[in-house]
Parts: structure tokens; C-alpha cells; sequence
């Protein structure tokens, strides 16, 4: 009954570490986010203006930048709401 005791003592404690692990991990994520959301912004009016001037063309490397962007956002918003244990790039490979 001792050792049950003690495994469920280990468990806690490493519960209890991981979480403050995952708090640094949230907020590393919630700063690459802010930069990722910058970049997103600089990115549409980019697009914006080149289809502008390219007859409604949109660049497709930009469109595709895009879409693997919000791959990652919504993989590190999942992670941030505790939605899914699975961390973001760069911890994981992009999908």
C-alpha cells in the first residue's frame, strides 16, 4: 500500500511541474502567435496589392504561406485552451 502511496506522491509532483513547464510554453506560443498575427497583417496587404496589380491574381506562394499559418495558429490555439496536449511548431513539424 506504501509504494501505491508513493507513485501517487511522484505523479502529483511531476503533474505539478509540468504544469508550470506548460506556462512557459504557453506564453513562448502566445508571443510567436503575436508575431505570426503581425506578419499575417503584412502579408494581406501585400496580397491586397499585388492583386491589384496583376488583373485580380492572387500570388499563390503567399496564398500558400497563408494556409500554413493558420495550420499552425489553430494547432497553438488548441494547445493555448488546453484543447489538445499537442504542442505547436517548433516543437512539433508543420501538417
Amino acid at each position: 500500500m506504501a509504494k501505491d502511496q508513493d507513485s501517487s506522491d511522484i505523479d502529483v509532483e511531476t503533474d505539478y511541474e509540468n504544469i508550470w513547464l506548460r506556462l512557459l510554453n504557453m506564453v513562448i506560443i502566445a508571443v510567436l502567435m503575436s508575431m505570426a498575427s503581425t506578419l499575417l497583417g503584412i502579408m494581406t496587404v501585400a496580397q491586397f496589392l499585388i492583386m491589384v496589380f496583376n488583373k485580380r491574381e492572387p500570388n499563390d506562394q503567399l496564398a500558400e504561406m497563408g494556409t500554413t499559418m493558420g495550420v499552425g495558429m489553430a494547432k497553438a490555439a488548441r494547445y493555448q485552451t488546453a484543447a489538445s496536449e499537442v504542442k505547436p511548431w517548433p516543437w512539433t513539424e508543420l501538417d
